[in-house]
């Protein structure tokens, strides 16, 4: 693994990450048809726009403009990476686990793009996100573990 730019890159990187996350959740909506996990993509969706204008406003904070459309950063990215095209006939256990899978890529890159950053507004920014994370990956486990008990 290579050295990431520190705080730009990284914010950068994490940004487009944000926007993905968004548009998945969004994608991903279309193709269920429970009304309740619909719900919940749709929340996600909401808030991960959010961690984008928390990201983005450390940018604001230093004067700098936002540039999303890089992504080359210096970084394994391939350890994160979890299917983005959802299978059209996705039954409810199989949309659950793709989040769970989706919430924890997510989860661990920001805890390794952690230490690349050196602002420490920047940092205490990026484990908010790393919470939220976190808790998105357990509210999909919680309810996967309830599917499976009333499935008998």
């Amino acid at each position: 693994m290579t050295k990431v730019e520190p705080d730009n890159e990284v914010l950068e990187f994490a940004i487009s990450r944000e926007i993905e996350a968004n548009k998945f959740y969004l994608a991903l909506t279309e193709r269920v048809g429970d009304a309740a996990i619909k719900k919940v993509l749709k929340e996600l969706a909401a808030e991960e726009l959010e961690h984008k204008a928390k990201l983005e406003m450390e940018f604001i904070k230093s004067g700098i403009v936002v540039d999303t459309s890089k992504k080359d950063i210096s970084f394994n990215v391939s350890d994160y990476i979890v299917s983005d095209e959802p299978v059209i006939d996705m039954d409810y256990q199989d949309v659950l686990l793709l989040c769970i899978q989706k919430e924890d890529a997510s989860f661990r890159l920001y805890i390794d793009l952690l230490p690349h950053m050196i602002d420490e507004n920047a940092k205490e920014t990026l484990l908010t996100i790393i919470e939220e994370e976190i808790r998105h990956k357990i509210r999909f486990e919680i309810e996967y573990d309830n599917f499976l008990k009333r499935q008998g």
